[in-house]
């Protein structure tokens, strides 16, 4: 729980154009996307992943083209995707910036040097992925990535939906 109910600096709502305000209101899972190894580590909490299906299979996501994890992603050419369960809510926080994190985020949670990028210790569903292409789109980065390795398991996830953390169960 942190000193505001809401981000202080976030912009209310009836000020928010209709094309954030539409996006704000499709519930999505909340990821959390690392590159790089140390001491270049880097992450970010991202509502916009979509995977596709295939031979082989990859992740989208738009991510912020200015982000630490954007240019460790483009830099080492591989990078990491967890889903969030509902108990890592402050993890996504501390990550995004919301919270302070004295010595980083990376410092507060265990972590597996993997050949993606770090992994959270005990997250159950990750892929590790290679960076297949990035263009602009929109105020973002469109990453895709090809999908290289896959854990599955069974958390419920943690959901974004107008400005909010939410979960299924």
């Amino acid at each position: 729980m942190g000193i505001h109910p809401e981000h202080p600096f976030a912009t209310p709502e009836p000020e928010r154009g209709p094309v954030r305000r539409l996006r704000g209101r499709l519930a999505s899972t909340v990821t959390l996307w690392t590159a790089g190894a140390e001491p270049g580590r880097a992450g970010l909490p991202v509502a916009s992943t979509l995977i596709a299906d295939g031979e082989p299979g990859r992740v989208l996501g738009l991510l912020d083209p200015e982000s630490e994890v954007f240019d460790a992603l483009t830099a080492s050419g591989t990078f990491a995707v967890m889903v969030l369960d509902g108990s890592q809510q402050r993890i996504s926080d501390e990550f995004a910036g919301l919270v302070p994190v004295p010595g980083g985020a990376f410092r507060n949670h265990g972590w597996t040097e993997t050949e993606w990028g770090p992994v959270l210790v005990g997250a159950t569903t990750w892929a590790g992925c290679t960076v297949e292409n990035t263009r602009p789109c929109g105020y973002g980065e469109l990453v895709e990535g090809v999908i290289r390795y896959v854990e599955l398991g069974e958390a419920e996830p943690l959901v974004y939906h107008r400005g909010r953390y939410r979960t299924l169960g």
